[in-house]
C-alpha cells in the first residue's frame, strides 16, 4: 500500500491530490496547463507561472527585461536562465542590459 505525505485537497477542478505544504496549485490542473510548444514549454511549472503571472508570454516582451529582474520574479531560479537565454538567441533576441 502506497503512503501518502501531506494532505488530502481537492482543486476547483475536482482533482484530488496530496499536499504537505500550502501551495495551492493542483499538480494534474498544472500538466494540463502546461504549453506543448514555445520558450514556455521548456521551463518548469514555477518558473512558467512566474512569467505568466508578470504578463510575459512572448519573446519580445521577455527581451524588455534584465537577468537581473527576471531573477527577482517569484519562482524564478538560475536553472532557467540558460532556457531563455537559448529561446531569445534562437530568434535574435536578448536580455536588457
Amino acid at each position: 500500500m502506497k503512503i501518502q505525505k501531506g494532505n488530502l485537497r481537492i482543486c476547483h477542478q475536482g482533482h484530488k491530490y496530496y499536499k504537505s505544504s500550502n501551495c495551492p496549485t493542483c499538480p494534474t490542473c498544472e500538466q494540463e496547463r502546461k504549453p506543448d510548444n514555445g520558450f514556455l514549454s521548456v521551463l518548469s511549472a514555477p518558473a512558467r507561472r512566474a512569467l505568466e503571472n508578470k504578463g510575459i508570454t512572448s519573446l519580445q516582451q521577455l527581451s524588455t527585461f534584465s537577468e537581473k529582474e527576471i531573477l527577482q520574479f517569484h519562482g524564478m531560479g538560475p536553472a532557467s536562465l540558460p532556457k531563455l537565454k537559448a529561446a531569445l538567441q534562437a530568434n535574435g533576441l536578448a536580455f536588457k542590459n
